[in-house]
């Protein structure tokens, strides 16, 4: 994680997002945290940001754990697996 000061990011912003494609970069004014700048480096990258950081998603999450925990569900290893259709053309 790099520390930049905001004058500087604010002077070369293209050159930090770009950096920060491969680590945040924390900007801080007068010396303290301020903000964190995050980067993506393909859209993929965006994509799961953006699910990790949706309440309606993590809360889905943590409803299916707390029902894994009830005991409600199916295990991974029970399902079973048909093989794909031929789909006609």
């Amino acid at each position: 994680m790099k520390k930049v000061a905001l004058s500087e990011v604010k002077d070369d912003l293209s050159k930090y997002l770009r950096i920060a494609e491969g680590e945040e970069i924390i900007i801080t004014r007068h010396g303290k945290p301020a903000g964190v700048l995050v980067g993506f480096a393909s859209e993929d990258d965006w994509l799961e940001y953006q699910l990790e950081n949706d309440p309606r998603f993590l809360e889905r999450i943590e409803q299916a754990r707390r029902s894994l925990r009830a005991g409600k569900g199916v295990r991974l290893e029970d399902l079973e697996v048909s093989p794909p259709t031929d789909q006609p053309s």
